[in-house]
């Protein structure tokens, strides 16, 4: 019976969800006579045909916010329900009680045998972690299907091995979710990857070293319908929190933290995943708060707090001439604060594919360097890139209601191909001032977009 509930909220959830990323689908009949005008169009080489929902989203603004309320209000339902089908009569698995100490000592096997029951049991399971003890785990993959619906509550913490030998198996990952459906994590437990001696071996740490690969801390791959919520993820080996190639996520209240320059530290990322919505969270490491990566189709990032780090990302894309895709993104609400960056998108030159149908709007800034970027000539290696014809196309980016202060002179940089020039880029409302109460500029090469008198610096 709890399944059945589950699986309807689901679909109601996707159902919502499906209506939320149709946004760009509205055909409002009064467009703005200045927006209407094809000769205004063709005076900036913009073609209003393929884009015209952007201008009746900024112009209708209060329909896209009644769209966003629903998808909140269902995955509020659905996380409640959730805690109510677990709470009332499901079985608990104690760690403790399959051998677990908390005490320092190697608590693999322990976690490996209280997973088995947990999740090969029927019905409502919580699988619990106690309060007040640390159990140290080696790299670990928590397999499904399960035949339970599996809540797993964190209410201590949990230490990754430090021992980079106990990876020589896996090299990228310390703990896996795959294939595990219709799980909820929580409990405000500690997750913490031990990563500083990850860090002092990294290339970007020390030059004379090769580069390697380290271990994302929090994996969840290939898995359908999860809520991940109140948790604190710190110090991972590499990356934090990464969904990979999972459908229907809700993300929030994540603090996840690492040093400023620990390197390849990104808080969340997000590849080939589908209906994702991360909210509430505050995340700063040391590197993308948020990176949103090939595959990744209707993202939501909501009330996010960003700050150290590089900022909201989509990208890289396109890297060794490769096909990516990414569109259906929505960064609202969001707080930065000293980061390498704001909001960006990048993409190697040699690349192909598209980032499409993307809004950053209701964000704010404080000594934030490169605030507004995107750069079709990004290049993380230490020799030059070769200058390609090919490239990820950037169209239809909506930028609304952004302000602060940069701290960089260019707070909006436009670096786009040449031969494929960034096209329908809106900016509305948008007040970028250089920290210290200097001018801040704009730089705009190969780019096609509409500004309005509400935005500073515009593009020259």
């Amino acid at each position: 019976m709890g399944l059945q509930i589950r699986q309807a909220l689901i679909l109601y959830f996707i159902t919502i969800f499906s209506l939320f990323s149709r946004y760009n689908s509205l055909k409002i009949k009064d467009i703005p006579p200045s927006y209407n005008n094809n000769n205004y169009f063709e005076e900036v080489g913009y073609d209003p045909q393929p884009y015209p929902s952007y201008f009746s989203t900024i112009q209708y603004g209060k329909q896209l916010k009644g769209l966003m309320r629903p998808v909140t209000e269902v995955l509020g339902l659905q996380r409640l329900s959730m805690d109510i089908i677990t709470s009332t009569s499901a079985k608990i698995v104690n760690v403790d009680d399959f051998g677990a100490t908390g005490d320092g000592t190697d608590d693999t096997k322990a976690f490996e045998k209280a997973w088995d029951e947990a999740c090969l049991s029927k019905g409502a399971v919580v699988l619990e972690v106690p309060q007040g003890k640390s159990y140290l785990l080696k790299p670990i993959r928590f397999s499904g299907p399960c035949k339970s619906n599996l809540t797993i509550r964190i209410y201590g913490t949990i230490e990754a091995s430090d021992d980079r030998s106990d990876y020589k198996e896996d090299g990228r990952h310390w703990l896996v979710f795959d294939r595990v459906n219709n799980l909820l994590v929580e409990g405000g437990g500690n997750i913490n990857g031990n990563g500083k001696i990850w860090w002092q071996n990294s290339c970007k740490i020390n030059k004379h070293l090769p580069c390697k690969d380290a271990p994302t801390a929090l994996t969840f791959s290939n898995s359908k319908n999860l809520v991940v919520q109140n948790l604190n993820i710190k110090d991972a080996q590499q990356m934090h929190v990464s969904f990979d190639k999972c459908t229907n996520v809700q993300a929030s209240g994540l603090t996840v933290t690492a040093p400023e320059r620990s390197p390849n530290t990104d808080g969340i990322h997000i590849t080939h995943t589908q209906n994702i919505q991360i909210s509430n969270s505050f995340i700063g490491t040391g590197d993308d708060c948020i990176s949103i990566v090939s595959g990744s189709q209707n993202v939501q990032a909501m009330d996010i707090t960003c700050g150290p780090g590089h900022g909201i990302s989509i990208g890289s894309l396109g890297s060794k001439n490769s096909k990516a895709y990414v569109s259906g993104v929505i960064v609202d609400g969001a707080k930065l604060s000293g980061t390498a960056n704001g909001v960006r998108i990048k993409t190697w030159q040699g690349g192909s594919g598209s980032a499409s149908n993307i809004i950053f709007q209701n964000i704010e800034m404080y000594n934030v360097s490169n605030p507004i970027i995107i750069d079709q000539n990004y290049c993380d290696q230490d020799k030059p890139c070769k200058e390609q014809s090919s490239a990820v196309e950037v169209k239809n980016v909506v930028y609304k209601n952004i302000k602060g202060t940069s701290a960089s002179e260019v707070a909006i940089k436009f670096d786009c191909s040449k031969s494929h020039p960034c096209q329908g880029i809106v900016l509305q409302n948008v007040n970028l001032q250089e920290q210290g109460d200097k001018t801040a500029k704009a730089i705009c090469n190969n780019v096609r977009w509409i500004e309005d008198e509400t935005v500073f610096p515009q593009c020259p």
